[in-house]
């Protein structure tokens, strides 16, 4: 509560009331049209969920991008924010989450399989395919050299030892449970995933 004597009563009504009759008498400001307002930054844009790539907490995502949507256009991400709705974070997001936006548009970010071949110095860009017959070509080497069908006891355990697989926290638990069955059915044990989601 303020305290206030009288004559600062008056004087504060006197104000207000003279304001007031300045208003009524046409002295308001201009008003706003419609062509001067601002639009919404998010209005075309389309909105696509995801995962945090950064750690293994699994902050759920709300990315904006713009774009016509024509085939064989990029979209362009505007704006990252937390998804208030993903159980994990609730729409709040650590400080390197919030910063994802410079990471998406980073120009030394990494976009396409590289290789470096053994004695070379520099890295080529390959195809995506290119990389995957070259990755499984090399488990496909390690497995045969080093599967362990039996044991010392003669028991069957069918372990690849010499090779692990992390997964990304990116993952949806259907291609999680999928990535776990390929990676035990090829019988390698060091399997982790990033984030619990």
């Amino acid at each position: 509560m303020m305290d206030m004597n009288r004559r600062q009563f008056f004087k504060v009504c006197g104000v207000g009331l003279g304001t007031s009759s300045l208003v009524a008498l046409g002295a308001a400001p201009t008003a706003a049209y419609a062509d001067q307002v601002r639009h919404y930054k998010l209005t075309r844009t389309i909105e696509t969920r995801n995962t945090c790539p950064y750690c293994s907490v699994g902050c759920g995502l709300l990315m904006y991008s713009q774009g016509d949507g024509a085939k064989n256009v990029a979209q362009n991400i505007i704006h990252i924010e937390g998804d208030s709705d993903h159980p994990v974070n609730r729409g709040t997001l650590c400080p390197k989450g919030a910063g994802l936006l410079d990471f998406v548009h980073s120009p030394s970010r990494l976009q396409y399989p590289q290789v470096r071949e053994a004695g070379s110095t520099e890295w080529k860009r390959v195809e995506w395919d290119d990389a995957l017959d070259r990755i499984a070509k090399h488990m496909k080497t390690d497995r045969d050299a080093n599967f362990i069908e039996r044991n010392e006891q003669g028991q069957t355990v069918n372990r690849w030892l010499s090779t692990g697989f992390l997964a990304a926290s990116a993952s949806s638990n259907e291609a999680g449970y999928i990535t776990h069955k390929v990676v035990r059915s090829l019988g390698i044990l060091g399997f982790d995933n990033q984030a619990r989601v």
